[in-house]
């Protein structure tokens, strides 16, 4: 893992952060006063139900309160996310094999678009898969994947056309008190059976200069293991 993430989480306060092996092998963490109410994670868990994936992570406020601030600007705006890294291959979800770490991320961003087939999202929390690798440029140590200029790598039906290693799919997702949700059909990802996981909240930053790294993740907010170490296992639900 990233040592700067881990830098960055710990002095979010998450040093004293609890894991527990529980049952149905979710993550569970302590509570934080010194992490924002909205982004400070009790719980996080991926369990499969009948023939769907949910994703979860439960906050010690109210899921999906609290926003970045719109800037006018694409270049160095904000973007706020729940985030589950996993251990998925990037080729399970549409791009080319072993391009970084595979995470879902519900986020919100005002100033700019990237759903699929130039529909608009800025206005809602909406889902995406992202590929993220390390850069030490990047304030929180990670980045989402840049792809280069004239570089045509695979990519999944539901890209938004950005030179990033992102995915737009439109997954129910769900915000209801302290809880957000994504359902996923597991015919789409059914290798998340026995995968590991974490869960992370984060903003992220497109750089100033729309240089590469175009969006780094800047802030973390929290990590629920405390360390990355990705220690949930995806099990059917209880």
């Amino acid at each position: 893992m990233s040592a700067r993430l881990l830098t960055g989480a710990l002095a979010a306060g998450t040093a004293a952060l609890w894991l527990t092996a529980a049952a149905a092998h979710s993550i569970e963490a302590g509570p934080s006063e010194a992490v924002q109410a909205a982004f400070d994670i009790i719980e996080t868990t991926i369990v499969t139900k009948g023939d769907t994936a949910v994703f979860t992570t439960r906050v010690r406020g109210e899921a999906g309160k609290d926003k970045p601030g719109a800037t006018g600007r694409f270049e160095g705006s904000d973007v706020y996310a729940y985030v589950w890294p996993t251990s998925l291959d990037s080729g399970e979800i549409g791009f080319d094999k072993a391009q970084g770490i595979v995470a879902l991320a519900v986020t919100f961003h005002p100033d700019f678009d990237d759903a699929a087939r130039g529909g608009r999202n800025r206005h809602v929390w909406h889902p995406h898969w992202v590929v993220l690798a390390g850069d030490k440029a990047c304030g929180g140590g990670l980045k989402v994947v840049d792809i280069p200029a004239g570089a045509k790598p695979k990519v999944p039906e539901t890209w938004p056309g950005v030179p990033l290693l992102i995915d737009s799919p439109d997954y129910g997702t769900t915000f209801k008190g302290d809880t957000v949700d994504v359902e996923i059909p597991l015919a789409l990802i059914g290798s998340i059976k026995g995968a590991s996981y974490d869960g992370v909240t984060a903003g992220l930053k497109v750089d100033g200069n729309l240089h590469a790294p175009l969006l780094c993740v800047s802030n973390v907010f929290k990590v629920a293991s405390g360390d990355l170490s990705l220690p949930g296992k995806v099990a059917p639900a209880e």
